[in-house]
């Protein structure tokens, strides 16, 4: 599993160093502010990558004495940080577009070079974002879905400015610094998603999916009665899961933990990685009066 997840992300590190270093030589050496925004955001991009290597490098590591619950919120914290580098680059972008189109200096040189950076950088984002994609869903990495998403906006982005160039081609000028605000748009919509994902984990905020799909489990054990407390985080790929459950009180001690056992597996064998922890409690009358008077 490590293995894999490292191999995809240094490959996108090599993608990114190629893209933005393309796109830089060719978006001088034309003039083309949509070209100069895209080498921007790929130079972003790179930095991400690089980011997302090292983290999940990191976030695998086991858990010890100073991390109980292991290293996985790197993943998180480095989906939160290629956030900020995408709003850096929409406001850079924003700025140089809304700059060229008030001056009126919006003259560009549309070489044959211009259309092969865009098509190359296209027909790069895609296949990275693909194979990011797959290995992000299959290891519920974060940071790997963060890596893919910046290679996926990518494609929309260059076939944003790939219309600007087309247009600039016939004497419209302006395209060109309107595609680049166009980008930044796009830009501005995938980092409040991924911002959002990263920081709700951050905050270790409840996962709907997984607690509907723990409640639905425990009513599928009839020796539950009634269960409380339920709590679910998550830490990069791993999920932690906490829930009190009441039992009958004639149980053995043995039964109970024969029961907990089989909702820990069963919970384990549906949200990979995970951890369950359960506190059994008797489900009579006097037991649920002074549960409930604790709640007041």
């Amino acid at each position: 599993m490590e293995k894999e997840k490292n191999r995809v992300a240094l490959l996108s590190v090599f993608a990114a160093i190629f893209l933005t270093g393309f796109k830089i030589i060719i978006g001088i050496l034309t003039g083309s502010l949509g070209i100069l925004s895209e080498a921007l955001h790929s130079g972003l991009d790179l930095v991400a990558a690089v980011i997302t290597y090292f983290s999940v490098r990191v976030s695998d590591k086991p858990a010890d004495r100073q991390h109980n619950y292991g290293h996985g919120k790197i993943e998180n914290l480095s989906a939160f940080i290629e956030t900020v580098l995408l709003l850096v680059t929409c406001v850079w972008i924003v700025y140089e577009a809304i700059t060229r189109l008030v001056s009126g200096n919006t003259h560009i040189e549309v070489t044959v070079w211009s259309y092969i950076v865009v098509v190359s950088s296209i027909i790069v984002d895609f296949s990275r974002s693909r194979v990011l994609y797959k290995v992000a869903k299959k290891y519920n990495s974060q940071a790997l879905e963060a890596d893919a998403l910046h290679f996926s906006t990518d494609i929309w982005s260059s076939s944003v400015v790939l219309f600007g160039l087309i247009c600039a081609n016939f004497g419209f000028f302006f395209a060109d610094s309107v595609a680049a605000l166009a980008v930044a748009l796009i830009v501005f919509f995938v980092s409040y998603r991924l911002g959002k994902k990263s920081i709700d984990v951050l905050l270790d905020k409840a996962p709907q999916e997984s607690v509907e799909l723990v409640k639905s489990i425990l009513t599928e054990f009839s020796e539950v009665k009634d269960f409380h407390g339920l709590k679910i985080r998550t830490a990069g790929a791993d999920t932690f899961v906490k829930i009190n459950v009441h039992l009958d009180p004639d149980l053995s001690l043995l039964q109970v933990h024969e029961i907990c056992d089989k909702i820990e597996k069963e919970i384990g064998s549906r949200i990979k990685r995970s951890e369950v922890y359960i506190h059994a409690e008797p489900q009579d009358i006097n037991h649920i009066q002074n549960e409930e008077k604790d709640n007041l």
